[in-house]
């Protein structure tokens, strides 16, 4: 009898033990801290949507999961452009990157900067919330990330130190600093400028210095940039491309967390993306254009294209958006222009 009870205290013993062991695992799978990478600062409204999202998650996790921001591209060496292999090869656990960062790698993304495919506000939520932007995180997930939301760096607008721009004749010679994109490079120089790679750590030395004579980026990167104080004067408003954002975790740190958490990690990286999409939204259209007003009070000269003026550019950039077009892949393409059309 004694020893019938001691097997069965044993057996019980064994079975506690076993099922401890898959909670006693994640817990150990998990990391002190995750790295997020990020181009741009607090400061700036991209910043600080990952910055919403990483309190969001310490809080809702009870500190089971930090995220430590690191902005800059610092992860990478400043080259915005790596940001998107080192998430595949583990060096990055999170991001919210941008899909021109990230276009290099992954060809579809190339689509939010086909020259003047995006009219509005509208347009962009009408890819980034039907079924292109369900299209675009399939293809995402292909590729070792898994994304969770869309959150927005705006509508990139032009400026320069040397003249106001309103026409493709205005552009022709000018320096301009671009990022590290191909379709990039040929729209500028199917503009007539001279387009001039370099990560954004180097842009405003370069204005500065007179080494580039603008930039395009949007208004309120222009704004906590201070790019007036390096010589910015003019800056016209043409949204010839936008910029989303996408909050993403590598696959490989995704898999380590609970169903639960992954939940509550996906579910504030949503909460995050309204926040940190109304932060850059703010001031840019209908009643509220204080962003615009902040500018010109600090002596930017602000052009607001008319749609004749706006034409002369797509007529400039008709034979880029058509070589695109191919590249990125037309049914995609025409997805997203049947999309716009019915916003």
């Amino acid at each position: 009898m004694k020893l019938r009870k001691l097997l069965i205290g044993l057996c019980a013993a064994a079975g506690l033990t076993l099922g401890m062991q898959p909670m006693a695992l994640a817990q150990a799978q998990y990391k002190a801290e995750y790295k997020m990478s990020l181009v741009l600062g607090t400061q700036f409204p991209w910043g600080k949507g990952g910055e919403i999202w990483a309190d969001l998650v310490r809080e809702r996790t009870q500190g089971r999961i930090n995220m430590k921001l690191y902005p800059g591209t610092s992860l990478v060496g400043g080259d915005q452009t790596r940001e998107f292999t080192a998430l595949r090869q583990g060096v990055i656990d999170l991001a919210v990157g941008s899909t021109i960062n990230w276009s290099p790698q992954v060809k579809e993304l190339n689509l939010f900067a086909l020259p003047f495919l995006l009219p509005d506000y509208r347009a962009i939520d009408a890819l980034t919330q039907g079924t292109v932007g369900q299209e675009l995180f399939d293809q995402l997930s292909r590729r070792g990330v898994v994304p969770l939301a869309w959150g927005e760096n705006g509508f990139r607008e032009i400026s320069n130190a040397k003249h106001p721009i309103q026409s493709p004749a205005d552009l022709k010679g000018l320096k301009l600093r671009v990022v590290g994109s191909p379709l990039f490079l040929d729209t500028m120089s199917a503009l007539g400028a001279n387009p001039v790679q370099m990560s954004w750590a180097d842009a405003q030395p370069a204005m500065a210095s007179g080494a580039v004579d603008g930039q395009e980026n949007p208004v309120s990167v222009f704004a906590a940039a201070k790019l007036e104080s390096v010589g910015q004067k003019y800056l016209t408003a043409w949204g010839y491309v936008a910029d989303p954002l996408i909050f993403v975790v590598a696959e490989n740190i995704w898999k380590t967390w609970t169903p639960e958490d992954q939940a509550i990690v996906r579910q504030a990286a949503i909460d995050a993306a309204q926040q940190q999409l109304a932060i850059a939204r703010k001031g840019m259209t209908g009643d509220d254009l204080s962003q615009w007003q902040e500018l010109e009070a600090k002596g930017v000269q602000v052009l607001h294209l008319d749609e004749a003026q706006r034409q002369q550019f797509v007529d400039a950039t008709r034979e880029v958006y058509a070589k695109w077009k191919k590249q990125i892949g037309a049914e995609l393409v025409e997805q997203a222009e049947a999309a716009i059309a019915k916003r």
